[in-house]
């Protein structure tokens, strides 16, 4: 145990977390079990790290950080582990990634029921099914998901500002008013392509390459966050990777099921479910038709943020297609975003229609009022037209 207490107090004592997330001020830290779910390389050790540092500081063995990588967990159980924590005064246990652990889920229980005065908080991978997989964490669990950085968290740690988000009702309503806010203190343009080749992973801070750890990054979401956590023989993990690489190079489109299951040698109903797979690990986003979801075909897979396509096929970066990943990667985490039939745009949160569009074609575009415009290359707005980076402040 001492050996783990060292641990903890050097990593929280040599945390600098560079942006503070909002999901810690979004989280009821009352609860005693807490999942924050997330893609590998979003933060979720810096930020439990954070935690710590926050509520506990350096030296205080009442918190206590592990990391389910340590061999030591082969031989002892979470809940074992829990007992002699609790036992010497703990009070928050945070565990990094919990699913390295096979009996994880009845661990937690375990604990959750022999220690009433000990808080868990947990990290795993976006690939878990906190509830639906593991009756029993239900109705004890609260989860939640960490995202990487925003482009307002970007700006904020580039430019040093201290910019707040704003919802989506705020930015259609009172866009205008909301970047004459902005502006004086800060030129987004000016920071926006860097955001998409490299800023919402947080490891671009990392004297790295960046695309070379991106890579690395993607294959661990790959071999581990499906693999492991699906359970899905080593076998067939070459398929999923040229899967994915099929998916991306092939840009923002309706996928070809028949065709991919001829390229990967596997039935359609695989494809499907190894689509969503890469869905679920992060890798990509999938849009449908209003009214329609899983396990039929998307109308069109796109990567899951753009810093992804400038790492998986750089020299093939379309620019409509990078801007429209970033419009859906932005609203995905707490909106509902479908395609509007074959024409260019989408529906949100089945209210809302937009189209987005280059501002230097404004001579080639038809402007409707029944339709928001989000456009990039430029950094004003006026009426429904609306710059697309602000969305990149929702969060």
């Amino acid at each position: 145990m001492e050996s783990f207490f060292r641990t903890h107090a050097y990593l929280v004592e040599h945390t600098n977390a560079p942006v503070r997330r909002i999901l810690m001020d979004e989280i009821d830290w009352n609860h005693r079990l807490i999942g924050i779910k997330g893609s590998r390389g979003v933060g979720k050790t810096t930020f439990l790290l954070q935690y710590a540092k926050e509520q506990f500081g350096v030296n205080d063995r009442q918190c206590l950080y592990v990391n389910m990588n340590n061999f030591y967990f082969q031989g002892r159980g979470i809940a074992d582990f829990a007992g002699d924590f609790v036992g010497r005064g703990g009070k928050v246990l945070l565990i990094d990634q919990v699913f390295k652990e096979p009996n994880w889920s009845r661990e937690l229980r375990k604990c959750y029921d022999l220690y009433p005065g000990l808080k868990i908080v947990f990290t795993g991978s976006s690939v878990m099914r906190l509830k639906e997989e593991n009756p029993e964490l239900n109705g004890i669990v609260q989860s939640y998901n960490l995202r990487g950085f925003s482009f307002r968290e970007f700006i904020n740690l580039k430019a040093g500002t201290a910019l707040h988000p704003y919802s989506l009702e705020e930015i259609l309503t009172n866009h205008e008013h909301i970047i004459k806010e902005i502006l004086p203190r800060v030129s987004p343009l000016r920071y926006f392509q860097d955001y998409l080749h490299h800023g919402y992973y947080p490891f671009f801070l990392e004297q790295r390459n960046f695309s070379e750890n991106l890579l690395k990054t993607m294959n661990m979401m790959t071999e581990v966050d499906i693999l492991l956590i699906k359970q899905i023989e080593l076998k067939y993990l070459t398929k999923i990777k040229k899967l994915f690489y099929l998916l991306s190079v092939d840009g923002s489109k309706a996928p070809n099921i028949s065709n991919l299951a001829e390229e990967i040698e596997t039935s359609r109903a695989t494809v499907m479910n190894y689509i969503k797979n890469l869905a679920d690990a992060r890798l990509i986003n999938m849009i449908y038709p209003v009214g329609e979801d899983f396990p039929k075909k998307p109308s069109k897979v796109m990567l899951h943020n753009s810093n992804l396509m400038y790492a998986i096929y750089p020299i093939h970066v379309e620019k409509q297609d990078v801007m429209e990943t970033f419009f859906v990667n932005a609203l995905w985490k707490d909106h509902v975003i479908n395609q509007a039939g074959k024409d260019p745009h989408y529906i949100v949160d089945g209210r809302y229609r937009f189209r987005i569009c280059d501002a230097t074609n404004d001579h080639k575009i038809r402007y409707n009022d029944n339709t928001v415009y989000m456009r990039y290359n430029t950094e004003v707005g006026q009426n429904n037209r609306i710059p697309l980076w602000l969305l990149g402040f929702l969060y």
